[in-house]
């Protein structure tokens, strides 16, 4: 019960910091300013990790790799520590921190669409709204290109919540088959 509740407690821990991590690089990649609640929210979470990386991780092109590293940094420290506890192979312990990072991604994203669908019913006009609707708009547009309104609806956020979720399916299956290959 006490490794579940650790396990637990590290996971909400590296899930929030690391996705915070995430959005701070999406963020600059898109160029949305900073200068909202969102972005002083993340730069208070992220600070921390992802400026002393900077001086070691320099951007390439508009990707800040200081912000992915800074990612994967803690979700490598959540499966460190979770090795600690329980042993086995060392060396899946970086492999599930990939996994981690790329499932943080599917996570973030999700969660995105559903703050983006909640406020364009209840508070279209605010500025949080304006950052999520920047946020969610690339990978909404393939799908707004080949889906046609319904009734006058935008069914495109709901189909992309579909596809992230096969995309978790995938990712599980994945990361079993690779932790599978390797425990020989």
């Amino acid at each position: 019960m006490l490794y579940q509740i650790f396990a637990f407690l590290l996971e909400v821990a590296a899930g929030l910091l690391g996705s915070a991590c995430l959005l701070r690089l999406y963020m600059q990649h898109q160029r949305i300013p900073f200068g909202n609640p969102i972005g002083n929210l993340v730069f208070a979470l992220t600070d921390w990790l992802v400026l002393p990386l900077r001086k070691v991780l320099r951007p390439v092109a508009r990707w800040d790799l200081a912000s992915l590293a800074g990612a994967f940094l803690l979700k490598l420290a959540q499966y460190f520590l979770l090795w600690l506890l329980t042993g086995g192979a060392l060396v899946v312990v970086p492999v599930m921190a990939v996994f981690g990072v790329i499932g943080l991604v599917i996570y973030g994203l999700t969660g995105l669409l559903i703050v983006y669908a909640v406020l364009s019913w209840v508070q279209a006009q605010s500025p949080l709204y304006d950052v999520v609707a920047r946020l969610v708009a690339p990978p909404l547009r393939p799908l707004r290109r080949m889906v046609p309104l319904v009734g006058g609806m935008d069914l495109t956020p709901l189909i992309l919540l579909v596809l992230l979720q096969v995309a978790s399916i995938v990712l599980q299956h994945a990361l079993r088959g690779v932790l599978g290959a390797m425990s020989f």
